[in-house]
């Protein structure tokens, strides 16, 4: 039995879950906006453990100081890190619908019929409990693997024209930097992104 700490709450795993090799079909959701180093090691275990990853982009129809990068940029991004490896992983555009009880249908819909369906988010675990086996992705990390980053950290750091690259993936900081969306960024979000992230907003 492991124990963790997530949010000053425990979280009990049973250590055998580390043991499994095929995790059948699953999926997992996230913004990747930008893809990090975080996303990297959940992805890269899932597609290394899994039949299929549907890998499903969240918030796909947003563009703000969140989302500042398109769903087009974070499949190429993914497809950066994973398709030189791995040939086991589709995608699928999850738009953010403001409305949970909705959300909920449209990713059942979406999804369909899965063997675990993977997830840090207490909010999306409550809302899918009900339909899928829930997997936390420390659940499916190696433990010399995990890393303590975050989309957050990446964007505010971009935007305070602090240095980010250690938190991404070096062919992402290449990318990003080549289609300077870092540049971007700062244009159009880098005083909203400051502002909302003093304010404890993220």
């Amino acid at each position: 039995m492991y124990i963790i700490y997530q949010k000053n709450t425990l979280i009990y795993f049973d250590s055998s879950l580390f043991m499994i090799k095929d995790l059948g079909i699953v999926a997992h959701v996230a913004r990747f906006k930008p893809m990090h180093k975080g996303h990297q090691v959940v992805l890269e275990s899932l597609c290394e453990r899994a039949d299929h990853v549907y890998i499903g982009l969240g918030s796909t129809n947003k563009y703000n100081y969140k989302n500042p990068f398109t769903a087009k940029e974070s499949r190429e991004m993914i497809d950066l890190i994973l398709k030189p490896k791995y040939s086991n992983y589709s995608f699928i555009e999850v738009p953010d619908l403001d409305n949970g009880p909705r959300w909920k249908e449209q990713a059942v819909n979406l999804f369909g019929k899965l063997d675990h369906f993977v997830t840090a988010n207490d909010y999306v675990d409550d809302l899918l409990k009900e339909h899928y086996d829930l997997l936390h992705t420390l659940q499916v990390i190696p433990l010399d693997k995990r890393i303590r980053v975050n989309a957050t950290m990446v964007r505010y750091a971009i935007a305070c024209g602090e240095s980010w690259e250690h938190l991404v993936p070096e062919e992402i900081v290449k990318y990003i930097k080549e289609k300077k969306l870092d540049e971007r960024l700062i244009k159009e979000f880098g005083l909203e992104i400051i502002a909302r992230y003093d304010q404890g907003s993220k």
